[in-house]
């Protein structure tokens, strides 16, 4: 449900591998990664390894991504959340570690983001369905049904038996605006735990880059950031970045069309149709990309300037705003943004 970055990696220079004999040897950093592609989550994962010698750790990466995805989605029956979804309103359901923490940053980011985004939202995107063959527009009557239903506050999280109910039958989750985030860190852990010191992680949208670009001393990776209103691999600029995730959530990529008119799958929790404001995109950047997952969907809720206010007062966290009217909104402390001056955007002043 994320939409694509796309990475520039510019050529910056050659990797100097230095140290004295009190020191260990510093890895050996390829130019050319070890790298796969595959279909994943319901999106393409796109995986490099640039440390020497840790081809093998590619295939464990590609396993922990299957793994959680089987786990947390809502679209395969027999998944864990599925389960959940299914005793809504009858028991309480135990699930794994890895879904509750999974659970718990839903909840933790449902009450900081005041309800924009809500883990309990599953009755409305079921309900639209948008992405998939069935996708329609709903009537009036069942929106305002599913809507009584939409409400993290009746989702009870039991820390002691690690269980989850819904406290309401036909309640459903939805992790799927920060699955793929989290899934993404737990890899970014897999990698770190076998030695691996540079790659890209690229969950469909959700960027992680890992160590300096092996191209340059010491120099961050160049990641561009997507036009929301061009084709995949046009850009409105690029930032710098390194250790750190960037994800963006916005209009372009997944969509309804009914009558000439455009149904994004971005959902207002509240109204039960699409967020409709003046973003177009935002990128959220910052060190976890469950964080950046859940920050994007939130801050969009937002519009541009509560948005800004909101991410000028975390701490870790930055973001790009492209709106509809072709302007460029960063907030404060945005690294080394440069726009593409062929992209026809402007800097907002």
């Amino acid at each position: 449900m994320k939409n694509r970055i796309i990475m520039l990696v510019m050529v910056l220079g050659t990797i100097l591998l230095a140290g004295c004999q009190k020191q260990a040897a510093a890895p050996k950093i390829n130019e050319t990664p070890y790298s796969d592609n595959q279909f994943l989550i319901g999106t393409y994962v796109n995986i490099r390894i640039y440390d020497d010698g840790k081809e093998d750790v590619l295939p464990l990466a590609f396993k922990k991504v299957k793994s959680l995805g089987d786990k947390v989605t809502v679209n395969q029956k027999g998944s864990e959340i599925d389960e959940v979804n299914a005793q809504a309103g009858i028991k309480p359901v135990k699930v794994t570690s890895d879904v509750y923490r999974l659970a718990k940053k839903a909840y933790q980011i449902s009450e900081e983001s005041h309800g924009g985004f809500d883990m309990a939202i599953g009755p409305i995107t079921q309900l639209w369905h948008i992405g998939f063959p069935d996708a329609r527009k709903p009537s009036q009557a069942e929106i305002d049904a599913a809507l009584k239903l939409v409400d993290y506050k009746k989702v009870k999280l039991n820390d002691q038996k690690q269980t989850i109910y819904l406290e309401e039958k036909g309640m459903a989750l939805d992790f799927g605006a920060i699955a793929k985030g989290f899934i993404a860190d737990e890899v970014v852990k897999l990698l770190k735990k076998h030695g691996v010191t540079t790659a890209i992680v690229d969950l469909g949208g959700n960027v992680y880059v890992l160590g300096k670009s092996p191209r340059g001393k010491d120099t961050p990776w160049t990641v561009g950031i997507q036009d929301p209103n061009q084709a995949r691999n046009v850009t409105v600029g690029s930032v710098l970045a390194s250790n750190q995730t960037l994800v963006t959530s916005g209009i372009y990529e997944r969509y309804l069309e009914v009558d000439g008119v455009k149904y994004h799958h971005l959902f207002n929790p509240k109204t039960g149709y699409p967020f409709d404001n003046d973003i177009a995109g935002v990128t959220i950047i910052t060190k976890y990309s469950i964080d950046g997952d859940g920050l994007s969907t939130a801050v969009f809720s937002m519009g541009v300037q509560k948005g800004l206010k909101f991410v000028n007062k975390q701490k870790g966290v930055e973001a790009i705003f492209v709106t509809k009217d072709d302007k460029i909104y960063l907030s404060k402390g945005v690294p080394s943004f440069e726009l593409n001056k062929e992209s026809g955007y402007t800097m907002a002043k």
